[in-house]
């Protein structure tokens, strides 16, 4: 049986290091979405739009599990405001990715059917700017996990 501060700790560890892979991730979806891109940018954009789900998914397991078996437990999280802020954004960031992980899917699958495919820059633009509204939404996940760790002080 793992002591309870260690589980914790490797809980906090665990979810500091996906919510920074999903950072990264979201950062290369939208450094490696260009107009023009090649088959190949396409493929690995996919690939990345995959991974980003993947992180997503261990993010909010790792995160139910700190809730109910880390040190503070839900009697610290459940009634706090900055929570469910938090929890709101994330939700936001969530919604925000299906456009694009939609576009992604729907362009991959014409690639293999028409091998030149390349999707239109009005396209390209569009789903750019559902990558930037998550951007800016993420952004607000660690302002609000900072003030939720210390809302007793407030």
């Amino acid at each position: 049986m793992v002591p309870a501060m260690t589980l914790d700790l490797i809980l906090a560890i665990t979810h500091h290091l996906l919510a920074f892979g999903l950072a990264v991730l979201l950062a290369a979806e939208l450094a490696m979405l260009r107009p023009g891109m090649t088959a190949t940018g396409l493929k690995r954009l996919g690939i990345v739009d995959a991974h980003y789900g993947l992180f997503a998914g261990l993010i909010i397991v790792v995160g139910v599990l700190r809730v109910i078996y880390g040190i503070k437990g839900p009697d610290a999280y459940v009634p706090n405001p900055w929570f469910w802020a938090k929890m709101a954004a994330f939700a936001g960031v969530g919604l925000l990715s299906t456009p694009p992980t939609i576009a992604i899917f729907r362009w991959r699958r014409r690639l293999k059917v028409e091998p030149g495919f390349c999707p239109f820059e009005e396209e390209v633009s569009r789903v750019r700017a559902f990558l930037f509204a998550e951007l800016a939404l993420f952004a607000l996940i660690p302002v609000f996990a900072a003030v939720m760790a210390r809302a007793a002080a407030f």
